[in-house]
């Protein structure tokens, strides 16, 4: 018997390749969002304890205006890097949302292509056994025809 042999399957490889690579690509860029929301959540926490320790040698009284001062320029230079850092994570969120389309679309040529497989696939093996019973047909009837 015949094996069934899809004529495009070496276009469904490629682009089942092209969906793998656009996969890692989109995983490169979630790691690299992950990564720099981290980064703003401990900058965050940095100047969280930065103000929680002002406050409280502030209370004690134990600071002086240098202390302030620097203090001041730490917390605003903080405050600069939690916003680029938050610029830096809207912008990889963009490329993540074009990168998901990208994915999509791959995705969604693979399983045309996967569809019209199994289909061809299906419409094979069901004539392969058509032709199968018409042959048991055309013997039983040769057999019938010459015990007669």
């Amino acid at each position: 018997m015949k094996k069934f042999q899809f004529r495009l399957q070496t276009v469904l490889e490629m682009r089942k390749k092209v969906l793998e690579q656009k996969q890692l690509e989109m995983a490169k860029i979630v790691q690299e969002l992950n990564n720099q929301i981290d980064y703003r959540d401990n900058l965050i926490a940095t100047e969280e304890k930065a103000r929680y320790t002002l406050e409280n040698e502030y209370m004690v009284g134990e600071i002086n205006i240098d202390q302030i001062s620097n203090y001041k320029h730490y917390l605003a230079q903080l405050t600069l890097d939690i916003k680029k850092a938050e610029e830096k994570i809207n912008n990889i969120k963009k490329i993540v949302k074009i990168k998901q389309a990208e994915v999509q679309e791959a995705y969604k040529q693979v399983k045309i292509l996967e569809k019209l497989k199994e289909k061809q696939e299906k419409e094979f093996y069901t004539t392969v056994d058509k032709m199968f019973d018409k042959e048991i047909d055309d013997l039983a009837i040769t057999r019938y025809e010459s015990g007669r």
